[in-house]
Parts: structure tokens; sequence; C-alpha cells
């Protein structure tokens, strides 16, 4: 097991990063402590973050400690998985300085980082969180894992087992898809699993839309969480209702959000997204 420690960082908590649906292999530890247990790729992990003055309040100001207990996974590893080279500080400012509205939603979710995640598990991750709920897509990611990914052993109280790779996908049968209950994403699943096999990696949106069952939600997801191209803005139920509530934008209106947000954000619209969905969803808005 290898501990290491990430010191003075800001712009960080674990449950903004961990509960901002970005990701959907982490919960948090079942004894209190606040800390996260999960995987990322082939490590599994407990993560801790304890700040360094806890009664001097919270926010972008106030420094910390990263602890992670993996199975593996270098310090260069941990440090580009989340992010800690960005200067979070400066995008809340840019963003801020572009719309004072946003400001209560930037504070709400002061600790938000976007994770660097594995793309090909992107893409199935959010091919199985379509009209699907947390709960249920941690179990089917769960599912698949423990079926198809590699073990990689016992840790922090349970097996865990490495994301599939997209071969042991494309090789998998519909109908045992469909037995770990992932319904019509099943056949949604190994198309992915073959054409990340056999062809290059997506690396435009243009691309993962090619993906049988992938549409311009699911793909301005994974072209955020998955090829880092922070100028994507996912549009589900919930930004509808952001975009209503703050910009007076008919819910039905996605091309005038996207292109609002492009000329609003531009590069930054990504993050924007994020602090705002999490910001409503947290307060139920």
């Amino acid at each position: 097991m290898n501990k290491l420690i990430f010191r003075n960082i800001r712009d960080f908590d674990l449950t903004h990063i961990f509960e901002c649906g970005q990701c959907f292999r982490w919960i948090p530890a079942d004894d209190g402590s606040g800390d996260y247990i999960g995987a990322a790729g082939s490590y599994a992990a407990r993560i801790s973050f304890a700040p360094d003055h806890p009664h001097g309040g919270a926010g972008d100001e106030c420094t910390g400690t990263l602890t992670i207990e993996a199975t593996g996974g270098d310090e260069d590893f941990w440090y580009d998985y989340f992010d800690l080279g960005t200067d979070y500080k400066a995008i809340k400012n840019e963003l801020a300085a572009n719309d004072p509205d946003i400001l209560p939603a930037l504070e709400y979710g002061y600790g938000i980082r976007i994770l660097n995640q594995d793309l090909f598990e992107t893409i199935i991750s959010f091919i199985i969180s379509q009209n699907n709920n947390i709960p249920r897509i941690r179990k089917n990611i769960e599912s698949i894992c423990s079926v198809y990914g590699k073990p990689i052993g016992e840790a922090f109280g349970r097996e865990w087992y490495a994301f599939p790779e997209p071969d042991a996908l494309a090789a998998a049968e519909v109908d045992d898809l469909m037995g770990l209950r992932l319904g019509y994403r099943a056949g949604y699943i190994k198309a992915a699993g073959e054409r990340f096999t056999n062809c290059p990696a997506p690396g435009c949106r243009e691309e993962i839309l090619s993906y049988l069952g992938i549409g311009p939600k699911v793909a301005n997801c994974i072209m955020l969480f998955g090829l880092r191209c922070t100028e994507a803005f996912p549009i589900d139920t919930w930004v509808k209702h952001i975009m209503n509530d703050m910009y007076g934008f008919d819910e039905k209106d996605v091309r005038g959000m996207a292109d609002f947000a492009s000329e609003k954000f531009a590069s930054y619209a990504g993050y924007a997204q994020q602090y705002l969905f999490f910001f409503y969803r947290d307060n139920g808005k």
C-alpha cells in the first residue's frame, strides 16, 4: 500500500469533488471520517483531506493536507488525477468577473476540481448514466468491474477490481451484460468496447457522437471529464432549470443555452457548469 501526502492544497473538498456528478466509483468511508474510498483505473484508494486550520472557515483561501493510501499509482499519477496543478482560484475569479451572479455557486462549491479520468472509463460510465440515478449507476459500474475487470485485491475491507479494458467489454456477450441489469445500455457498452479496441480513441465531439447510443449531453460529459475540453457545457434537466432560473432561457432552447455558455464563459464553460450544477442540486433550488 502506497501512502502519498500533498501539503498546502487549496480549492479542495472531497465531497465537492466526488459528489458533483463527474465520477461514480467513489463513496464516503463508513466510519464517519469524511474520507472517501474508491478506485481510479487500476488502483483502489482511500482519500482524506485535513484543513490546516479546521476552525478557520472553508474556501479557496484555506489550505489543507491531502493524504492518499492506494494500492498503486505514484505521486505524478495522483497529482494529475486530482488536477493539483491547476489554479482554481484564477478560474473562479475569471468566472465571477464575467458573471457576478455565479458567485454564490463558486463560493458554495469552492472545493470542486475536475478529475483527470481515463477516457474509456468515462465513455462507459456516462453511457451507463443515461436515464439512471447515481446509486444504480454506481452499482452497474461495480458489477461490470467485478465481472470484466482485473482483480486489484483486498483493500479497505473489500475486494476491488480495475475498470475493464476495452477488449474485455468488446468480447462480452450482450445477454451477459444485460444480466448485470444494464438494460438497453448493454449493446452500447459492447459496441463502445469494440470501437475503442479497433479504432483510434475519439479526440473530438463528432467522433464521440459517432459512438452507438451517445447523444449530445453524454458527448459533452465525455468531452469535459474524459478529454479535459473545459469549454464543453453538458446540458441535462438540472442545467436546463438553472439556465431558465438564472438567465431566462426557455427550457427547450438547448442550442441557445449552449451558445450563451460558450460566449459567456468561453474555455471555462465546463467549470461554470460544475459549480452551478452542484450548487442547485445540493440546495434543491
